[in-house]
């Protein structure tokens, strides 16, 4: 599971030293978002999503619940619990798959795990941006809905949510504009990121009251979860 997203745009100054994730600079801003699910079908609840039309790169708005309709006064969101994309084998996330990925950059995620009787709240935070995958719907008057992709448990991930990892993609522009592409539907390249998970970025992990607030438990030593990419 997926459930808080933070990108704070001051971290941008180690992606432009890289000149393969122009998309990364050509989208993100200086200043801090939080975004949350759109729980208690509250539309307004938005995450920034970057996508292809018309052949062009945007970014645009997206109501983080996927199970959305269109209506006189706007999006109403459904009931069905979507703002994770998990089985993608589903019928139901298929055509998305195909025509209409997403891309979500960040800087922090939210996760939590059930450990006895207590939810545990565990904020993890990188020092570079990192990309998540995820899939979107295109309404009328260009409203969006969207859902982050998750995956199978990553062994590196259980200790603090055991159930599903974030769709981490590569930060790399040849790769996120195969991703992107409406022309593309299907490709190695996206079948291999979408069926062996890797945890690219290197997560700061601390377990936290609120997410919004990161009040830490002093009762938890902080730890840090090494990407995939960096040998130990």
């Amino acid at each position: 599971m997926c459930g808080y997203i933070e990108v704070d745009g001051e971290r941008q100054a180690p992606v432009m030293q890289h000149p393969e994730r122009d998309i990364a600079n050509q989208f993100l801003t200086k200043g801090f978002k939080r975004y949350y699910p759109a729980f208690g079908q509250d539309a307004n609840k938005t995450i920034d999503i970057v996508i292809e039309e018309n052949g062009q790169l945007k970014q645009v708005s997206a109501t983080w619940w996927f199970d959305c309709s269109d209506s006189f006064h706007g999006l109403q969101v459904g009931t069905r619990t979507t703002f994770n994309a998990r089985n993608l084998d589903s019928p139901y996330w298929q055509g998305a798959l195909k025509n209409n990925r997403a891309i979500v950059f960040a800087t922090g995620i939210g996760e939590s795990k059930i450990v006895g009787k207590t939810k545990h709240q565990y904020y993890m935070q990188s020092d570079e941006i990192f990309v998540l995958g995820a899939l979107y719907r295109k309404y009328s008057e260009g409203r969006y809905s969207c859902a982050i992709i998750t995956r199978d448990a990553h062994p590196k991930m259980e200790p603090y949510h055991d159930k599903a990892f974030p769709g981490f993609l590569p930060n790399d522009d040849k790769f996120l504009k195969l991703w992107l592409s409406q022309s593309v539907q299907q490709h190695p390249l996206i079948d291999n990121a979408l069926n062996h998970a890797i945890l690219y970025p290197t997560l700061h992990v601390q377990r936290v009251k609120t997410y919004k607030d990161k009040v830490p438990y002093k009762s938890f030593e902080p730890a840090e979860l090494l990407s995939d990419l960096i040998k130990n």
